[in-house]
Order: structure tokens, then sequence, then C-alpha cells
């Protein structure tokens, strides 16, 4: 699937299937997965399912073509571009000009698979880590046990018996090309998680810290400190993603769905919550009910529409209101003014 938008500023946008994120406008930082990038020009950046992107300064416009094919990702070749090792996964876009030619098209077809295929030879061609491709799927071998047997606080020769190799070996050669042991890749891929499971769920610390395989949440929470200086508890006040991440997502499925559907049980199962369990946490984070920030949305797009010079009848029927004169009550009831007064003053004002 391939899209075009502007991303609001400071938004977590959670990566739900492998993608690819063109800018095409816009200046400053990108985060993804709590690292902050100023480089990202001309490049095509590649995410992988389970990482995490936030644009931090406005006007940003990306391109974004999410692969839901999972069969193409059987090719080994094609994992270079999503499995990270130390920075973001990239090719430079100047460079390749096959990668221009498809992006330049006026009409995409769908298969995206061929994106990834002209990828994947720029991002060998481009060799980051100056490795043979017998070393690049030792490499990667390595990293692909690492992202699955994190929890398990594997040894670097662990991880080299995994994949039948010897540990001497395995261990020079990422040392020698990637610039880290592979114990460092296994901590740092274990920090990773800590930090999404603190940020980005409501588990409590002594629950992260036994699903990320610890036996003592007062190791995890000093191995935390020591690596990040700040304790668990300090990091997810710091950071509080989740809080406004509940707020962010319920305020963007209302402003895209609000014209179509207003009733509760929509936005409740969207949330994928209860009726009571949204209406409840609605009512303690942002001191409204759900009702409200419904109708708020639907005030929103009526005085938008009546200041473009749209007709009542018109607003009426987007708003799926039975009658113009139902959405007129409506209007006046929450503002105060009728529409054709709205209409007038707005007028008036520019």
């Amino acid at each position: 699937m391939i899209t075009k938008f502007t991303p609001e500023t400071d938004k977590v946008y959670f990566i739900k299937s492998n993608s690819l994120f063109h800018i095409l406008e816009g200046s400053g930082s990108i985060q993804v997965d709590f690292k902050n990038y100023t480089d990202w020009q001309d490049k095509l950046i590649y995410l992988e399912k389970g990482q995490y992107i936030k644009f931090l300064s406005p006007n940003f416009v990306i391109r974004k073509i999410e692969f839901e094919d999972e069969q193409v990702f059987q090719d080994k070749e094609v994992r270079v571009l999503f499995k990270h090792l130390v920075s973001l996964g990239y090719i430079n876009f100047d460079q390749c000009s096959d990668c221009q030619r498809y992006l330049s098209s006026t009409v995409f077809n769908n298969e995206n698979a061929s994106i990834i295929d002209i990828s994947s030879k720029q991002w060998f061609w481009q060799n980051p880590f100056q490795a043979s491709k017998e070393e690049y799927h030792i490499i990667f071998d390595i990293k692909e046990v690492i992202d699955q047997e994190f929890q398990n606080h594997l040894t670097h020769n662990d991880v080299a018996d995994l994949i039948n190799i010897n540990g001497n070996i395995a261990q020079e050669l990422v040392k020698d090309k990637v610039g880290f042991s592979i114990k460092k890749l296994l901590s740092n891929k274990l920090l990773l998680e800590s930090k999404k499971e603190l940020a980005f769920t409501q588990k409590n610390v002594q629950e992260v810290a036994y699903d990320l395989g610890f036996k003592d949440p007062s190791y995890f929470n000093r191995t935390f400190k020591k690596v990040t200086g700040q304790n668990p508890k300090d990091f997810r006040e710091i950071y509080g993603l989740q809080r406004d991440l509940f707020v962010q997502d319920l305020l963007n499925i209302i402003k895209a769905y609000h014209q179509d559907k207003q009733t509760l049980d929509f936005y409740a199962d969207k949330m994928h919550m209860s009726v009571k369990g949204l209406s409840k946490k609605v009512r303690s984070k942002m001191n409204a009910s759900l009702g409200q920030l419904i109708r708020q949305e639907m005030i929103l797009t009526a005085q938008k529409m009546l200041s473009e010079s749209e007709s009542v009848t018109e607003i009426s029927r987007q708003l799926r209101f039975e009658e113009p004169n139902h959405f007129s009550s409506f209007f006046k009831r929450y503002t105060g003014l009728t529409p054709s007064e709205y209409q007038a003053k707005t007028t008036a004002s520019s």
C-alpha cells in the first residue's frame, strides 16, 4: 500500500508492517527507536515491523510504502534493508537511478516487491560494512538470532552455536565489520525492548523485567540505570509516551471517522475497548466525555465548511443529519449561532 501524508509533529507512528519511508519535504530531526537522526536527506528509509518513527519538526511530507506480502521477506537478500545493525536501514536515493525512476512514476503498480529488489541491490552495492555477501549472510543470521532470542540472555557462543559457526570466528567477523561485539548487539537489543516496554505499555516494572528474562527485578533496575542513567520509573515518567498515545490515537480516529460514525460503540471497537472502559478512560485523561469529543470534531468540520461557503444542506448531508434543520439546531446549541449567522460573521471578519 502506498500513501502520501503529512505526519503530526511528535506523534509516535508504530510500524505495523515492513515499510519504506521517503521524506519528500521537511526539515529537522526524525526519531526512530529512541534515536534522533538529522541525516535522512536523499535516503530511502526502511523500517521493520515493531519499530516506531516520530517527526520532531512540522511541515514534513512523507511517501510511505507498506510491504504487506510476507512472502517477500523469505528472501535473505531483502533482510539487509530492515535488520538494522547500527543505525537506520537505508539506501542513498540520490545514487540509485532505478529507485528514482520507480518512485517518480505518476502511477504506481502493485508490484511493490520490485522496489525491494532494486533497493537490496543498491544496499549491497553501497556495501556499508565493506563485507562480502557470504560475510553479510553470517552477520545477518546472527542478527536474526538476537532478535528472536534476546530474552534468553544468550552468550556470543550461544548465538554462534545456533547458526552453526565457530564462536571466535563469529565474534571476530562482527567486531571487524560492524564495530560492535556480539555481546554489545545483544545488550543493545535488550535495552531497546526494555525502553519500548516501559514507554509503550502499562506493565509495571516488575512485569517488564520478568517478560525480558530477568529473574530479579532489582537487577533489571540496576542494569537499566547503569546504561541509561535513569531508573525504569524515571524513564517512564520522562517519556510518558503511552499516555500521549492513547489521546493521540483516539483523536486521530475521531478525526478520521466523525463525519460518518457518531456512535460510541464504533470508537470503542476501534480502540479495542468496551464502551464503559473507553468512556471512563477518556473522562479521566481528558476531562471530557467521548460524546463531547465527537461533537467538538463535528462542529470544527462544520465551521470549516461554512467558512468555505458550503451550504447548510450539503454540510448536513456530509455530517449524516436526517434534515438540514436538525443540523442547524445542533450547530446553534453548541456555538450559540445559527449556521447562517456564523457564516456571515466569518465573511465579515475576512
